[in-house]
């Protein structure tokens, strides 16, 4: 497997990928990613270098004849709108699964079932998969829920993380870390034991988010993912291996650099870090708010990453309590008791009585209201009179028609009102929940619901996004259509409608 890696990633910066890319031959970038060659990249390679400058060469029918379209993006599922829309979820379940395959093209294999968001996206995806889960959770779909865990085990023992999605042109980034949640989930299934179980997978990926800790310090602040803070705080930053065009969207980031001030590997690097935190692309990461040739994502640290690794840190804990090894416990005490002081310490801004990401270069909190500054009552880490601010936040400013808006900035970016989205909704939800503001979190749960209800009524369909400010609208924003199937609206809508 290693080899065909390798290949892979070569062929990505080979004449004939850039030249695929770089014409209108597909729709999008990811869609020729996504094809198998027929026979070993370097052949079709050297094919295409020795005959490219033929006065009769057509590169459409070159990649026609060397290349296999992708069978999983042939599937035609038509839905049965006759059908309750409960009803119409529990049978997409089987038509969203797909089983071990072998290697192809730039497929990683995994060796148990999972499930795929659906449209364009037949691979699976890591934060994808937490709120597809809460859905199979409802739906008794344990051994499911265990297959995906433990196909997310071997991709962290495989790679040392879990990448974006699995294939071969996501290496080099992750997304939001929400494995020790899907961790979580099991555990309230099997008892604690799963907690002893995913402990070493769990302590790997936290190795890998904080690789570098070692290195940094107040001369030398940052190293991949690893911020260094005055007081002697550590968080955490989005990154990127790489700082090229992403294979799937080639296209899209060369044309995205010519009008970017920054450096093109600056520039892509920022791209690709905005890829890793899963809003690609949000007002989150502009410097002016409104545009992508501002984007500046490796300068910020964004509260959600941080809370979800304050919870990988209590994971960890929780899961020594167990071991009843006190050395670890209390250095995993430390680590979780030091994150929280600082999520406190930087992302809370007292005037504006919400959660801001940090932008550590310049010292000062980022200008966006967004939905990323719930998390922290998602995890208990506030205190309630800020949350009581929060939340009439939340209700005067985000609360639309049908739902919550991901940011109040309205720049035609996919993560930016005015789309909603479930992951966010069902963040929300739940982290006003757990501070008593019941009235809110249901008109939240009961509008987002309501879109969905709507759109299935109309089209049979459950989309990746909604437009929550004018539901009879579809939503728009992003490098490709709105897509249907879709593992997390599924996820969510089942786990609101079933509690």
């Amino acid at each position: 497997m290693q080899n065909q890696e390798n290949n892979l990633l070569n062929f990505y910066s080979s004449e004939l990928f850039k030249a695929v890319q770089m014409s209108d031959i597909f729709p999008d970038s990811k869609t020729f990613c996504d094809y198998i060659p027929n026979d070993s990249l370097e052949d079709v390679d050297q094919k295409y270098l020795q005959n490219y400058q033929l006065s009769d060469f057509d590169l459409k029918q070159f990649v026609k004849d060397n290349f296999t379209k992708n069978p999983l993006l042939s599937i035609d599922y038509q839905s049965d709108t006759s059908k309750s829309i409960e009803k119409h979820l529990e049978d997409l379940w089987k038509n969203l699964t797909r089983k071990p395959a072998q290697s192809e093209g730039s497929f990683i294999e995994l060796p148990f079932p999972y499930i795929v968001p659906g449209g364009r996206f037949q691979e699976m995806y890591y934060w994808d998969s937490y709120f597809t889960i809460l859905g199979l959770q409802t739906s008794r779909r344990i051994n499911l829920i265990e297959n995906i865990a433990d196909n997310f085990a071997y991709l962290i023992n495989q790679f040392g993380y879990i990448p974006n999605g699995n294939r071969t042109y996501f290496l080099g980034r992750s997304q939001p870390p929400f494995f020790s949640l899907i961790v979580e989930v099991l555990r309230e299934e099997k008892g604690d034991e799963i907690l002893t179980k995913y402990l070493p997978i769990l302590e790997k990926e936290y190795a890998f988010w904080m690789e570098g800790k070692e290195q940094v310090s107040a001369q030398n602040q940052t190293h991949r993912r690893v911020v260094f803070l005055r007081d002697s705080y550590y968080l955490n930053r989005y990154w990127d291996e790489h700082d090229t065009p992403r294979p799937e969207s080639y296209r899209e980031d060369v044309e995205l650099a010519k009008n970017s001030p920054e450096s093109s590997e600056g520039f892509f690097r920022h791209i690709r870090a905005a890829a890793e935190s899963g809003w690609d692309f949000s007002s989150r990461w502009f410097k002016d708010g409104q545009n992508m040739s501002t984007i500046h994502t490796t300068d910020i640290l964004p509260v959600d990453l941080n809370c979800l690794l304050f919870n990988l840190e209590k994971t960890i804990f929780k899961a020594y309590l167990l071991t009843k090894d006190k050395k670890r416990t209390d250095t995993y005490y430390i680590l979780m008791t030091l994150r929280e002081r600082a999520i406190k310490k930087y992302f809370y801004n007292r005037e504006k009585s919400y959660y801001f990401d940090y932008d550590f270069v310049e010292k000062k909190h980022t200008e966006v209201y967004s939905l990323a500054g719930i998390f922290p009552l998602f995890f208990n880490i506030t205190k309630i009179l800020p949350v009581r601010k929060i939340v009439k936040i939340i209700e005067t400013k985000f609360l639309k028609e049908g739902g919550l808006v991901a940011t109040l900035n309205n720049t035609q970016q996919q993560w930016d009102a005015p789309n909603g989205w479930a992951p966010l909704q069902y963040i929300a939800y739940k982290g006003i929940i757990k501070y008593g503001f019941f009235d809110l979190a249901n008109t939240i749960k009961s509008r987002w619901m309501q879109t969905n209800e709507k759109v299935y009524a109309e089209t049979g369909k459950m989309t990746e996004k909604y437009n929550v400010e004018t539901p009879n609208i579809n939503a728009g924003g992003g490098e490709y259509p709105n897509q249907d199937g879709f593992g997390w609206t599924n996820g969510v809508y089942l786990k609101f409608l079933r509690g």
